[in-house]
């Protein structure tokens, strides 16, 4: 049956472009404190210049002859602010109308009035948006975050302060709002009712502010150019620089000093750099985690100030190879056409496309070596390349795979050398050791299965995948072997759902990769070992999976298995509403391709000898 790693003909190795969407309503630990939101205090009054033009805007002058005023602290880089842009300029599309005023205002350091302009244009924003230099607007409204809005009524008492709507949360993103908030205090401004709910808990970036001193808080100083930089390099430029999935830059002081305060909320509660494996069971040579004294470095330089330190103890700059990965491709095979991706997902989200991108192989091919490149990286949550069989009518089987998932998983009889390599944030390609490759059938077809992840603004994809053949059969064939559970069904409501699966190994291998892949409501994760005379052991356990993170946890020494091991697969499921990820807590939840469906698949790479 065709099992590929990312999930039944394609899921991702890594998912989403990185959501720095951090959530709460002050600021973070060590960088500051802002006073209460100022609900039912006037702020009549304050000038701040257009990032258009540098002329000045006062709300007193322009925003006259308001009925209600929405005031929105905006930034360039955030995600989750860039995602909600389509959503604000539909709301001024509704009100201005009657005569609602809206109005941008950028605060952070690192936005200069051009980035701000550019930004502005690039979304198509319909309302100005000012350039607030030492966030000091900000300050008066106590804004934290980007977006943040703020309702003012006639009188320009402020009514509302909060989230626009309940969509996008941190690594959340729903089908569709449930509540909007945004909208309804402006509804209820514009009647003279009371707001039913004027505060509301802001979803985004931290507003970067100027750096205070630099303070002495405990402990040797640390600065940037002896400490930080080093683990920048090492844990966050590889998705953290121009081009890649990583919405902002960290390759310099400037940078890191502006973003610090996210970095150190991220930091702080273990959520970058992203693994999700549990330190007390197995070793991972592709462990992104932080050390315990290098998470002290990154929070103390933080709460001491950003200190820069002398630029001569700077590091040598990280090298990025800019072109293939893998050295030059012996093939390269591209989407035939460009697929467009909306600004923003449809109700339901945007379903996976499955594309053929080669014609049948003319003779058998041995791959050694495989990078998936997306065309439009800020809008691909993933890329699965994997082959169709020889024979397959591709026409009917894209048809089954769309109307019929489940059946294509029963009735199919694909083996393991389907799946060749895939693309997702952060992930290497593949490169074999020297005496390992997959293989590739003579009359076998190429298909990409692609997700999109909308960013805000519409955008067109044309992603590609170059291989290296190895000149002659390998040792070893590496092949994609899954355990799962297809006639999974979880109930209504179940919290905690359990679902296992267990696949027998009918002659020795060497496991060299484990990754666990499931959908929305998916709560943990793990890998066990059963040996032959019934002993036991976690291979790998994932405590609190995130469908944005599914990464590929490769062993730190390859895993030998006799003829009778058993690998055992266990994941719990959260189907209830206290899981902020699930569309639907009152269905019944089986098999499907898209995320609003689920799946229960563990995959491992291995090889046996072929000689």
């Amino acid at each position: 049956m065709h099992r590929n790693r990312y999930g039944l003909l394609g899921l991702p190795l890594c998912a989403l472009v990185v959501i720095w969407a951090l959530r709460g309503s002050g600021l973070a630990e060590g960088v500051g404190k802002l006073p209460p939101a100022p609900l039912g205090l006037r702020l009549v009054d304050w000038a701040l210049p257009r990032s258009s033009d540098g002329q000045s805007w006062s709300l007193a002058d322009d925003g006259r002859n308001a009925k209600a005023v929405v005031v929105l602290f905006l930034g360039t880089e955030c995600p989750i602010n860039n995602l909600y842009l389509p959503t604000l300029a539909a709301l001024h599309k509704k009100y201005s109308p009657q005569r609602v005023l809206f109005v941008g205002i950028n605060s952070n350091t690192q936005d200069d009035p051009d980035a701000i302009a550019r930004h502005a244009q690039r979304f198509g924003l319909p309302f100005v948006v000012l350039k607030d230099a030492g966030a000091k607007v900000a300050d008066r409204f106590a804004a934290d975050r980007t977006p943040v809005a703020f309702v003012l009524d006639e009188t320009r008492t402020v009514r509302y302060r909060g989230r626009i709507d309940d969509r996008y949360d941190r690594g959340v993103q729903r089908a569709q709002a449930t509540r909007h908030d945004l909208e309804e205090a402006i509804a209820a401004v514009l009647s003279g009712r009371q707001v039913a709910r004027p505060l509301t808990q802001a979803v985004g970036c931290l507003i970067t502010r100027p750096l205070p001193k630099i303070r002495q808080v405990g402990g040797a100083r640390v600065t940037y150019s002896q400490q930080v930089a080093r683990l920048l390099q090492e844990h966050c430029q590889e998705c953290h620089r121009p081009g890649q999935a990583g919405p902002f830059p960290l390759l310099s002081y400037q940078d890191a000093s502006a973003w610090s305060a996210a970095i150190r909320e991220a930091v702080a509660e273990r959520r970058m750099p992203p693994w999700h494996a549990d330190p007390a069971h197995g070793r991972f040579r592709n462990a992104r985690r932080l050390s315990d004294a290098d998470r002290a470095l990154l929070l103390a330089w933080v709460d001491q100030g950003c200190g820069e330190g002398n630029p001569l103890d700077l590091p040598p700059p990280r090298k990025f190879v800019q072109d293939w990965r893998i050295g030059r491709p012996d093939a390269v095979f591209t989407m035939p056409k460009a697929m467009p991706v909306p600004a923003q997902a449809p109700k339901g989200g945007i379903p996976y496309k499955f594309v053929l991108v080669s014609e049948p192989f003319p003779e058998e091919k041995w791959v050694r070596a495989v990078e998936c490149r997306p065309g439009a990286a800020s809008v691909v949550h993933h890329i699965t390349a994997f082959l169709l069989p020889p024979g397959t009518d591709a026409v009917h089987w894209q048809e089954r795979m769309e109307k019929a998932p489940l059946l294509n998983v029963l009735f199919n009889s694909y083996d393991d050398d389907c799946f060749l390599a895939g693309y997702g944030p952060g992930e290497d390609p593949l490169i074999l050791p020297p005496g390992q490759a997959k293989r590739i059938p003579k009359g076998a077809r190429i298909v990409f299965e692609m997700h999109y992840t909308p960013n805000g603004t519409a955008a067109r994809d044309r992603s590609c995948v170059g291989f290296l053949y190895a000149t002659e059969r390998p040792r070893h064939r590496v092949l994609t072997g899954s355990v799962m559970q297809p006639l999974l069904l979880i109930p209504p409501r179940a919290a905690n759902y359990p679902v296992m699966a267990t696949k027998t190994f009918d002659q020795p291998v060497t496991v060299h990769s484990l990754c666990p892949h499931m959908h929305l409501r998916a709560k943990s994760a793990a890998f066990h070992l059963i040996r032959p005379a019934g002993s036991r052991e976690i291979l790998l356990s994932v405590p609190h999976y995130d469908f944005n993170w599914q990464t590929n946890y490769y062993l730190a020494e390859p895993l030998r298995l006799p003829k009778g091991a058993k690998l055992q697969f266990v994941v719990h499921y959260d189907n209830s509403a206290a899981n902020p990820n699930n569309p639907n807590p009152d269905r019944y939840v089986s098999w499907g391709e898209q995320n609003w469906d689920e799946m229960m698949i563990g995959f491992f790479e291995y090889y046996v000898d072929d000689r």
